[in-house]
């Protein structure tokens, strides 16, 4: 049970994947989830470097203590929005990785609009 459902996990990334590219200008904004934290960062497939990097790990969401959920997905959207913008980076492409846009994958994505990225 568990390798189909690994097997099924990699094919939707497979499909979202193949019409995202991230370049330069508009990088690939790719968000996973963990059990306990959540990850984002905004890649450049062009040359294959990562351009801005976030998580639950950083010291200010250790401050906050925010693990995995909607809020901590807020907390991180903003955070993610305002890092990315401070690095010159307005608009992104949007890469769920294979999840329902809904619940936490949503409110990361609305924060990080909040915060002024442009999807």
């Amino acid at each position: 049970m568990q390798i189909d459902k690994k097997v099924r996990s990699e094919k939707r990334k497979k499909r979202v994947r193949k019409c995202i590219i991230g370049t330069a200008t508009r990088p690939r904004l790719s968000v996973r989830f963990s059990e306990k934290h959540i990850y984002a960062q905004c890649v450049d497939d062009e040359i294959g470097s990562t351009l801005v990097f976030l998580s639950t790990l950083a010291k200010e969401a250790k401050k906050q203590k925010m693990i995995a959920n909607v809020a901590g997905a807020v907390f991180l959207g903003k955070m993610f929005g305002e890092k990315a913008i401070s690095f010159g980076i307005k608009q992104v492409v949007f890469d769920r990785g294979g999840r329902k846009y809904h619940g936490c994958v949503q409110s990361f994505a609305d924060a990080a609009r909040g915060a002024g990225l442009l999807f």
